[in-house]
């Protein structure tokens, strides 16, 4: 049975089926994943999927929508052997792709749209600005507030990094230039970062004489540990991408290619990997891992019992069953 104490920690409503017990999901898995973006939202056209136009790359077919005034951000529907996969990308080169009004406005529209969609495999975080990723926060903008609008921004700015941390499929930010600050919190708050020997990455708010204020000083410790995230915190340090790989700040390290894209490549290579999996049991799984770290052991497999449970009834468990069993490729659609 699964325990009062897992219910609690789930933050999502419980849904019960008869036989199956508390059976408690995101909105991607009550509701079939949603209905995802409405199809006027698009214009389709073939556009670089691996770089931004004009750039050195290889060409897939993708379906683009531009959120938002000025196309600061780009959701980009990718297709053909990619088809799941969607990617997010930064946009704002004269501003080193710095989180501004505007940019955590589209972005959390973006969110949005995409977290209830069945249809969305993984989510790739990218900059379409050669040689940056996101520089933080836009200082500019911020040093023409008036006080009273400086908090209210940074909370919204928090909100859209922990929505980010919530989209119930998996993320990879992919840092083929500098992650800085609040930049860093976004790509701390995707499941997997994968980055370029040539990026750079810190939280580098001491020097600004304040704290990072986004996820910093607490996703830095869960994935780095204690002693090492206060002392990059402490220091404004930055690491280059075969330092973060050595300390586990990053999962993967590529060399930079000619076009300045190679981190991006080895996401999609690995976004790839997840595209054929039961898109029901990777989110279940994900919510899982995420719930059970924050609790104890038992707690923890209290959650792990609760996400089984609802994988069981799936039409997905039986295709993967008759696939096994017929020694073919199983055709899972997220039912």
């Amino acid at each position: 049975m699964v325990t009062m104490a897992a219910l609690r920690v789930f933050s999502m409503p419980c849904l019960l089926q008869p036989g199956v017990g508390a059976l408690l999901t995101p909105c991607s898995v009550i509701r079939s994943f949603g209905a995802g973006l409405p199809r006027s939202a698009f214009r389709s056209r073939t556009v670089k999927a691996g770089a931004p136009p004009g750039a050195k790359g290889f060409s897939e077919s993708a379906t683009e929508w531009s959120a938002g005034a000025g196309a600061e951000l780009r959701v980009q529907y990718l297709e053909a052997e990619s088809t799941g996969i969607v990617v997010f990308g930064i946009n704002r080169p004269q501003f080193k792709n710095a989180i501004s009004k505007n940019l955590v406005k589209m972005m959390t529209e973006a969110i949005e749209e995409i977290k209830c969609d069945k249809n969305v495999r993984t989510v790739i975080l990218r900059s379409e600005v050669p040689g940056i990723f996101c520089a933080g926060a836009d200082l500019k903008e911020r040093a023409k507030m008036q006080a009273s609008e400086v908090g209210p921004f940074v909370s919204k700015a928090r909100s859209l990094i922990n929505e980010l941390g919530n989209l119930p499929m998996p993320t990879i930010a992919v840092l083929d230039g500098a992650a800085l600050g609040g930049g860093l919190e976004m790509a701390l708050a995707c499941d997997i970062r994968v980055a370029a020997t040539s990026a750079k990455m810190g939280l580098v708010e001491s020097k600004l004489a304040i704290i990072p204020g986004a996820g910093g000083t607490q996703r830095l410790p869960r994935i780095i540990g204690v002693s090492q995230a206060k002392e990059l915190i402490f220091s404004g340090r930055v690491l280059d991408g075969a330092e973060a790989k050595a300390i586990g700040l990053v999962s993967h390290v590529v060399e930079q290619n000619e076009a300045g894209d190679a981190a991006y490549h080895r996401g999609l290579s690995l976004a790839k990997e997840f595209i054929p999996q039961g898109p029901i049991a990777v989110r279940l799984a994900k919510l899982a891992i995420n719930r059970g770290m924050e609790v104890d052991l038992k707690t923890g497999l209290a959650i792990e019992e609760a996400c089984y449970a609802q994988v069981i009834p799936t039409k997905d468990r039986i295709e993967g069953l008759n696939a096994f069993k017929e020694k073919r490729l199983p055709r899972y659609t997220g039912e």
